[in-house]
C-alpha cells in the first residue's frame, strides 16, 4: 500500500529525474523498506515512513534555500531525495521490557535497532546503491558521499577529504546544510521514541 509520502516522493522524482536508469531505481526502491522505514533509531523521524519523509524534507530545504541560477533541478532531486538510500534495509524492529509507570507492570515495547547487512559506510553506501541504476555526476556523488559533514566517520577520524570536497563542490555544502536544517529544525519532535 502506497502512503502519501511515497506518492509525493515518486512524483518529485519523476518530475525532475530523467536520467537513464531512474525508472529502474524507483522500481527497486519499492522492493525495499525505503518507503516505510524510519530515518533513525530514536532521533529525527524515528517512526514509520520517517525515511521517505526525511528525504522529501531535505529535498525541499535544498531546493527552497540553496538553488541558484545554473543549478540542476535533476541534481538537486537526486541528491535531496536519495542521500539516505543507504538506510533502506538498515533498521529492524525489536522489543524491550519497559515498566509502565501507571500500572507498575513490565510491558514489551517496540523500538528500532540497526541491522546493517552491508556495512559500507553511510554516504559512500548511498552512492554505491544509486550507481547500480543511475550514473551520478561527480558533484552529485561528492554531495551524497559527504552529506553527513562532521558527523561522518571519516571526518571524525581526521580525514581532510571532506574539506576538499566542500571547497570544490558547492552542492556538497548545500546538501549538508539542507540535511542539518531538515533534521534539527523541520523534523524536531518527529520521533515516536526519545530516550
Amino acid at each position: 500500500m502506497e502512503n502519501l509520502y511515497q506518492e509525493e516522493f515518486c512524483q518529485l522524482f519523476r518530475e525532475h529525474v530523467s536520467r537513464e536508469g531512474g525508472d529502474r531505481l524507483l522500481s527497486w526502491l519499492s522492493t525495499t523498506d525505503f518507503f516505510t522505514a524510519p530515518a533513525s533509531t530514536k532521533f529525527h523521524c524515528a517512526c514509520e515512513f520517517g525515511l521517505v519523509l526525511h528525504s522529501i524534507n531535505v529535498y525541499k530545504v535544498l531546493r527552497e534555500k540553496y538553488f541558484d541560477e545554473g543549478d540542476s533541478e535533476e541534481s538537486f532531486a537526486l541528491c535531496g531525495l536519495l542521500h539516505d538510500v543507504c538506510k533502506a534495509q538498515f533498521y529492524k524492529v525489536a522489543t524491550r521490557n519497559v515498566k509502565n509507570d501507571e500500572t507498575g507492570q513490565w510491558e514489551k515495547k517496540p523500538y528500532y535497532t540497526v541491522d546493517d547487512a552491508f556495512p559500507f559506510g553511510h554516504g559512500e553506501k548511498s552512492v554505491y546503491l544509486i550507481e547500480r541504476f543511475v550514473r551520478l555526476k561527480p558533484a552529485e556523488a561528492m554531495a551524497i558521499r559527504w552529506h553527513m559533514g562532521g558527523f561522518d566517520e571519516a571526518a571524525r577520524g581526521g580525514s581532510f577529504a571532506i574539506s576538499a570536497a566542500y571547497d570544490k563542490y558547492p552542492l556538497a555544502v548545500k546538501l549538508h546544510l539542507a540535511d542539518l536544517e531538515a533534521t534539527y529544525l523541520r523534523e524536531h519532535g518527529t520521533s515516536e521514541v526519545r530516550n
